[in-house]
């Protein structure tokens, strides 16, 4: 069965062309012009994964992405933006956005993107996806015990997708939570850029994209503590690791 995308972008040229890729590319495609339109269409027939355009007359698609976060619908979300701040993508990110593409994009990378976050998620709707597969070399660094996994000060429960620092809990997207925890299962080990996304995207963007650093940087928003020791430490020219010093 071919997987449905709810797409919603104002740009009429743009609505049409990606639409017509999509469903050269084997989608089932719903396209609507405006937020509004989206939240009424995801709520009268969930869709596999939703492509919502950022900037959008009436409700926008960061609107839309909290609302339906706020309902508790975890479907994936890609973001398609003119914006290209950091601050910009982070606003995405805090919305509950799983993934962006900066505009203008190229189709295939929209395609790259939209199956990375299908396979995270799984063929049903809205559930999490397996936990990324890591090296075993870490297993000393952190030990796991009914479905949780313990290491630097951070203890995550893996069933229940949640996650704490000390005795706070940290909000984490569906994204947020799979970097951290390949972090926290090779505690100590430095990961290369390509490796984290392999992992978690399933696509290396290449050396020019901000992606990873976006998500690093936002994640580290949440696990920093006044007094406390930094957890995720960046190896320049290589990547990054996550060690209590």
């Amino acid at each position: 069965m071919p997987q449905n995308v709810l797409l919603a972008e104002d740009d009429r040229a743009i609505r049409h062309a990606l639409e017509r890729a999509l469903t050269l590319e084997g989608y089932a495609v719903t396209a609507v012009a405006d937020g509004v339109e989206a939240l009424a269409q995801a709520h009268r027939t969930p869709p596999d994964v939703l492509v919502l355009d950022v900037m959008m007359p009436g409700i926008d698609g960061l609107q839309v992405c909290r609302v339906l976060r706020a309902e508790g619908d975890r479907t994936p979300i890609l973001m398609l933006t003119a914006l290209v701040e950091t601050a910009d993508r982070i606003a995405g990110l805090d919305a509950g956005a799983d993934d962006y593409v900066v505009k203008p994009f190229d189709v295939e990378e929209v395609f790259a993107r939209l199956r990375a976050l299908l396979r995270r998620t799984g063929p049903v709707n809205g559930t999490p996806a397996d936990v990324p597969a890591v090296s075993s070399a870490s297993a000393s660094a952190s030990k796991e015990a009914s479905g949780q996994i313990v290491a630097a000060g951070l203890r995550m429960d893996i069933q229940a997708r949640r996650a704490w620092r000390g005795q706070r809990e940290l909000e984490l997207t569906r994204t947020e939570f799979e970097l951290l925890e390949l972090l926290v299962r090779n505690t100590g080990i430095v990961l290369d850029h390509a490796t984290i996304y392999d992992r978690i995207w399933g696509y290396d963007f290449g050396p020019g994209s901000k992606n990873l650093a976006v998500y690093v940087g936002y994640l580290r928003r949440k696990l920093d503590e006044p007094g406390a020791p930094a957890l995720i430490h960046t190896v320049r020219g290589v990547g990054y690791v996550l060690r209590e010093d």
